[in-house]
């Protein structure tokens, strides 16, 4: 069986204003799962385009991040689903 685990990163530095899921969550394709507060105030909405499990979590609310900080891992499910 074909298993593929993605590595959600952060797109930008700042701090972690609110996370949205939890470890063994499942998430689907584009669902919000994190935001983080720019250094510059603007608020960015993390998602991923796979749905799945997440498997680790590596932040939580107020970490500062980095630009490529790894926020989480997610197993893909391999199915195609959508997020309103």
């Amino acid at each position: 069986m074909i298993q593929e685990t993605h590595t959600i990163t952060s797109p930008c530095k700042g701090i972690i204003e609110k996370v949205l899921i939890t470890e063994d969550s499942y998430v689907y394709e584009w669902e919000k799962l994190f935001f983080i507060k720019t250094s510059e105030g603007n608020m960015e909405e993390i998602s991923v385009g796979a749905s799945g499990t997440i498997t680790s979590l590596r932040i939580k609310e107020g970490d500062f991040v980095s630009t490529e900080s790894i926020l989480a891992l997610l197993k893909d499910d391999l199915l195609i689903t959508g997020s309103d």
